[in-house]
C-alpha cells in the first residue's frame, strides 16, 4: 500500500482539487484557517477562550495591553468565522459570555502546530 503523500510535499492534500490552484482561492482550506486567524491579538484572544467561556472583562483582564477597540474587532471577526459565539444572558446587568464554537475549539491543535513550527531552531 502506498502511504498517501508519497508523490506529494508532505502536508498537503492527496487528490483535492482545491489543492491544485496557481493562486490563492477563497474556499482554499489554508486560506480559510489564515483569515480566521488574521490580525494580531487574534490568536490570543482564541488562547484564551480555548480555556472556557469568558465575558467581556474577563478578556480584557487576560489581555490588558489589548485595546477595547481592538478587542471587540477580534470578537467580532471571530464570530463572523464561526469560531466564536456570543451568548447575552438575561439580568441586570445583562451580561455577554464568549466562547469557543466547536469549529473554534479545533483551532487549539492548529495553534499548538504553529506554536510548534515557530520554536523549532531554524
Amino acid at each position: 500500500m502506498t502511504h498517501r503523500t508519497v508523490g506529494h510535499p508532505p502536508g498537503l492534500p492527496d487528490g483535492d482539487p482545491r489543492a491544485r490552484v496557481d493562486a490563492p482561492a477563497p474556499d482554499c482550506p489554508v486560506e480559510i484557517a489564515l483569515a480566521a486567524l488574521r490580525g494580531r491579538w487574534t490568536t490570543l484572544v482564541v488562547r484564551e477562550l480555548l480555556g472556557g467561556d469568558r465575558s467581556y472583562s474577563e478578556l480584557r483582564e487576560a489581555l490588558p495591553r489589548l485595546s477595547e477597540k481592538v478587542l471587540s474587532e477580534r470578537l467580532a471577526q471571530l464570530a463572523g468565522a464561526g469560531v466564536v459565539t456570543r451568548e447575552r444572558r438575561p439580568g441586570w446587568p445583562a451580561t455577554v459570555r464568549y466562547g469557543l464554537t466547536p469549529r473554534g475549539r479545533r483551532l487549539g491543535p492548529v495553534l499548538q502546530a504553529l506554536w510548534d513550527w515557530g520554536a523549532q531552531d531554524g
